[in-house]
């Protein structure tokens, strides 16, 4: 990731019953891989429900532009209701970064 770009940073744990939880993040990532200024993203999930997903940001506008798109909006409120037993995010912008891949 380029120094000077944003990340997101979400935690969280679904509750017992995340029905539809699938469906609606299958669309977000549909929506936030057209939105202006997405970098990408990387997540994960563990098979107790807990997980993370760090988002990457052209700038911060960009980043609460995604906030504010009216079907991520729904999404959060639906996420707030019945999705999740708790969440946090983090927003920080990426100062350093580096790498290793193997051949």
């Amino acid at each position: 990731m380029e120094k000077g770009a944003w990340a997101a940073i979400f935690t969280s744990r679904l509750t017992d019953d995340a029905e539809g939880y699938a469906e609606v993040s299958e669309r977000m990532e549909e929506l936030v891989r057209r939105q202006p200024g997405y970098l990408g993203h990387e997540s994960t999930r563990d098979p107790y429900g807990s997980g993370i997903t760090v988002s990457y940001w052209a700038s911060e506008e960009s980043l609460k532009a995604w906030r504010d798109q009216a079907e991520h909006l729904a999404a959060r409120k639906m996420g707030r209701e019945r999705f999740y037993e708790w969440f946090r995010l983090d927003m920080c912008r990426v100062e350093r970064t580096y790498g290793f891949e193997r051949e």
